[in-house]
């Protein structure tokens, strides 16, 4: 069943992306300041488990943004989840996002002039469709089980290092295709590229399990990771 409340508890800011007002969750980190990181939803839009990946990297020390792309709806049903996918272009996404770059870096409390990316299947393909929008100014990208291929995106304009994770057992992505996309971002940006591959199926680091693939200890092994790339690039 879909929620269409205006706008969900979770959101507690609003910015504008172009002519379009966006709303997003912002978590702030215990000092009250640090590193900026840009959260992107999967296909069930912004929920409290992408909230609360927010509120873990606010914990670890980093302001991040959670923008809602649907416009204040949300699913735990498949079905509608690929409608609202559908309902977006990947430009109008792209163009959300840049904004959601723009007001964190503008935050007085984001220290940096570049941020991190971490997204989870749809949103995993938007990290790396955003690196390459916004340039420099995305140094860390982390997609979890979600891609997209030089046939769709410039990787170029990619200035970001990616960590990516993917399950092998994933039966949405091919399991080489991850490592082809590895050498296509290497090859077009000369930047550094690592693929972790797990024995997971899609979506295994979603504890809200809407697929029955969630693994706790394999998501906790790419949580820590994540982390420590993070730590590194920003």
């Amino acid at each position: 069943m879909s929620s269409t409340s205006e706008p969900p508890l979770r959101q507690n800011l609003r910015f504008t992306a172009g002519e379009n007002e966006i709303y997003g969750y912002l978590a702030l980190p215990p000092s009250g300041s640090g590193p900026g990181v840009i959260v992107i939803q999967e296909w069930w839009g912004l929920t409290d488990q992408i909230a609360a990946v927010a509120d873990r990297l606010a914990a670890s020390g980093y302001v991040a943004l959670a923008p809602d792309l649907y416009g204040g709806r949300t699913t735990h049903d498949s079905a509608d989840a690929f409608r609202m996918l559908q309902e977006l272009p990947r430009e109008e996404g792209v163009r959300k996002l840049l904004g959601a770059v723009d007001h964190l870096l503008g935050h007085e409390a984001v220290r940096g002039d570049a941020l991190g990316a971490v997204g989870f299947c749809m949103g995993g393909g938007f990290v790396l469709s955003l690196a390459a929008a916004a340039g420099d100014r995305i140094a860390a990208a982390v997609p979890y089980y979600g891609i997209v291929t030089g046939e769709d995106v410039d990787f170029g304009t990619v200035r970001a290092a990616v960590l990516g994770h993917y399950g092998d057992r994933d039966e949405t992505i091919p399991r080489e295709l991850p490592d082809q996309v590895a050498e296509e971002i290497r090859t077009a940006a000369g930047v550094p590229v690592e693929i972790h591959h797990y024995d997971a199926g899609h979506a295994f680091a979603n504890d809200e399990d809407h697929l029955g693939t969630y693994d706790p200890e394999l998501a906790r092994t790419a949580w820590e990771r994540t982390l420590a790339f993070l730590g590194e690039k920003l």
